[in-house]
């Protein structure tokens, strides 16, 4: 590596998750945080949480079941 063209680099920087977990990794930067790691991501720790919003995902069950009606009826009309 060149000298005075590459940032600092700091092999013991400290991510802090919002969950509590706190790792240790190489960055250029010495201590951040994140909103999601693998000990809490839903996929990762088997555990999914739905945070509905005014109905959200109900909203987008019945836009997706909607598309898959008006397909349906297409295909049997084009006949």
């Amino acid at each position: 590596m060149q000298k005075e063209i590459h940032p600092t680099y700091f092999p013991n920087a400290k991510v802090k998750c919002a969950c509590g977990k706190t790792y240790t990794v190489g960055s250029t930067r010495e201590a951040f945080e994140v909103e999601i790691c693998s000990s809490c991501h839903p996929f990762y720790s088997g555990s999914e949480k739905i945070i509905d919003t005014a109905g959200r995902v109900e909203k987008f069950k019945a836009r997706k079941a909607k598309a898959g009606d008006t397909t349906k009826k297409a295909k049997t009309s084009a006949k």
